[in-house]
């Protein structure tokens, strides 16, 4: 049943690429509105993950808790489903203590599921994904993403060519059922009229960035550097040295983890390892790009961008960015 918009509760997103201060906003608008905080991440549910995933602090888990932090085990995979019961549950357990949810992250396959839901798929099929899995061995993964991008531009757009399984998936998808899987959920997207999650809340959505994209860049190989002075080498090599662990759980092949993890198996130098893992961040950081740019595309009321410089390269205060922030919010959800 549709809830009238005046019934509805609010849910404010809070989205951006990898380093473009989503942490530090969400902890100051904590500050100033009755949020609580669910963290939207697919690394973050990780214990024992800590400092590769720019984790929040505990002293900035003190000043702002967040949901879905360390509520898995590295050996156990957290699939979207499993992040749409979490979050619907911390949503509804948030708003039946009188405060408005703040989902931040930059998963945005986990956004858009809440916004569009889960398409229904075809069941797997051993001997497609056997093909799939044979031309990934003759010709690379690289080969295996332009198959893709034939049939299916904007899941190639959104899966890395070295992201394996969800590459194989997107192919094995369109070749089981002649359909692709931007076909399919825009079916189910039309079947739920706009989104069962569309017609219970009022969506409050905000990016925050910098416009240029090189300062992003450098945020992103400053960061690198800080994790492994903090040590990130330390950490991955707990998790390689435990046996139970291998580079194709989702936990390793996490951004970052996979390039160290790499590094202890001989495929990469020191030197090598810090480059790769900056360029994969970077990688990531245009993959959420992606997502933003077609957001209107889905299920969602108005997406605001909240901009950490002015369009002359001049960073904003911290002050100004929360203010504008609050503007936004204000004017939609509060």
């Amino acid at each position: 049943m549709i809830v009238a918009a005046s019934e509805k509760k609010t849910v404010i997103f809070l989205m951006g690429p990898t380093a473009s201060g989503k942490t530090d906003l969400a902890i100051s608008l904590r500050q100033h509105l009755p949020v609580e905080l669910i963290s939207v991440d697919s690394t973050l549910v990780y214990r024992g993950m800590d400092i590769g995933t720019a984790k929040p602090t505990p002293a900035e888990l003190a000043l702002a808790p967040h949901r879905l932090i360390d509520i898995r085990d590295p050996s156990e995979p957290y699939s979207v489903a499993d992040f749409l019961t979490d979050a619907e549950r911390e949503i509804a357990q948030i708003h039946a203590a009188g405060k408005i949810p703040l989902l931040v992250g930059g998963t945005m396959l986990y956004f858009r599921a809440l916004l569009d839901g889960l398409a229904e798929m075809p069941a797997a099929d051993a001997s497609v994904r056997a093909q799939i899995e044979r031309d990934a061995a003759e010709f690379g993964w690289p080969y295996v993403h332009q198959q893709l991008a034939e049939v299916d531009p904007q899941s190639a757009a959104e899966i890395h060519p070295n992201h394996s399984q969800r590459l194989s998936r997107a192919l094995e998808v369109f070749r089981v059922s002649g359909k692709t899987m931007t076909e399919l959920r825009q079916l189910q997207h039309a079947q739920t009229s706009q989104g069962s999650f569309a017609e219970r809340y009022q969506i409050c959505q905000l990016a925050i960035t910098p416009r240029d994209r090189s300062v992003l860049h450098q945020r992103i190989a400053d960061r690198f550097k800080k994790m492994i002075a903090k040590g990130f080498i330390d950490e991955v090599r707990h998790l390689y040295e435990r046996g139970d662990l291998h580079k194709d759980l989702p936990a390793i092949r996490a951004v970052g983890y996979r390039q160290v993890w790499e590094f202890f198996d001989g495929v990469w130098d020191h030197a090598e390892m810090i480059e790769r893992g900056i360029i994969a961040t970077r990688q990531l950081a245009k993959r959420q790009f992606t997502w933003l740019r077609g957001w209107s595309s889905g299920a969602n009321s108005e997406l605001h961008w909240v901009f950490t410089d002015t369009e002359q390269g001049i960073s904003h205060t911290k002050e100004e960015i929360v203010h504008c922030a609050l503007n936004f919010i204000g004017t939609r959800a509060i």
